[in-house]
């Protein structure tokens, strides 16, 4: 507290350090200038402009001394308001005494202690406080639960009419094996990963229905299936090599391509790793021939995944 007063006396009676300091650079400055004035060369500047940064010269250090002493004497008061804030606080916090708590109960009375009845007065009495018998209610756990439904799976047969995706608004079939599908949350996935890298897809100019569609035999999709790369799985390619060349390009400049590629390519796999044995070979086929089927390959052609 007494370095905010020792402060707003400062303040008040004109003693700021400030400004003192911003006097004492100005008349430094001035008699700096007088004797440039005074020794300095003979003659004045020629022309306007010389007269004018003459003149700046002198006037623009003044103008930055008494700047700078403004914005110490406006720190100054903040500091001395913000502590002035403090003490107020500080006292506040003094002059205020513990709250009285508003549960807080007098000290009791001691309680004159009641004279022991009877045992056969105290019975009759405890017999007429003694609440009636109720049936007790059942508990929470007891009550009888459903399961929780047990997941759709969607069937194989239906996941490849869903991947094929429908032709337009007048295909029935693909529309209900799609909403079927939607339901099983693993199909529902590679699907939703399918519709984004074929829209994508068609955005580069690239359309499933114009890649080659799979080979006669599911010996190479099996192949892939157990982790074989390299160019045995060549017949597999989907798109000539222009066609692989560009979404190669997408790859590598596009980050929501490639992110959006990577991910279909792990669920796609993950879907043929699993319906492998219970699809069959015709089955298989099948999956690789849908527009989903079409889009695999062609991203694992421009993986490398062929040779």
């Amino acid at each position: 507290m007494n370095d905010v007063t020792e402060r707003l006396r400062r303040l008040t009676e004109g003693r700021d350090p400030a400004a003192l300091v911003g006097l004492a650079a100005s008349a430094a400055w001035v008699a700096l200038v007088l004797l440039f004035w005074l020794l300095g060369p003979e003659g004045s500047p020629a022309s306007g402009l010389g007269r004018l940064l003459a003149l700046a010269g002198v006037i623009l250090p003044l103008a930055l001394i008494w700047m700078a002493v403004g914005l110490a004497r406006a720190i100054e008061e903040l500091r001395t308001e913000a502590a002035l804030l403090r003490a107020r606080m500080d006292m506040l916090r003094g002059s205020e005494g513990e709250p009285e708590r508003p549960n807080a109960r007098p000290a009791a009375e001691p309680r004159p202690r009641a004279e022991p009845r009877p045992a056969a007065q105290a019975r009759p009495a405890a017999a007429a406080r003694a609440p009636a018998t109720r049936p007790a209610a059942p508990r929470q756990s007891d009550l009888p639960l459903e399961p929780p439904p047990p997941p759709v799976q969607a069937e194989p047969a239906t996941l490849i009419i869903a991947l094929n995706f429908p032709d337009g608004p007048d295909d029935h079939e693909t529309i209900s094996a799609l909403r079927t599908a939607l339901a099983d949350p693993e199909a529902a996935k590679v699907i939703r990963a399918a519709q984004d890298i074929v829209t994508l897809l068609a955005q580069q100019g690239v359309y499933t229905d114009d890649l080659r569609a799979s080979v006669a035999s599911a010996t190479p999709w099996r192949r892939l299936i157990a982790g074989q790369r390299g160019p045995a799985l060549a017949d597999l390619a989907a798109a000539d090599a222009d066609g692989a060349e560009a979404i190669a390009r997408a790859m590598r400049g596009d980050e929501v391509f490639r992110d959006a590629a990577q991910h279909f390519m792990r669920q796609f796999d993950r879907t043929l790793a699993r319906s492998a044995e219970e699809l069959g070979d015709e089955g298989i086929l099948a999956l690789a021939s849908t527009r989903s089927g079409r889009a695999f390959a062609l991203l694992a052609q421009v993986m490398g995944m062929f040779g």
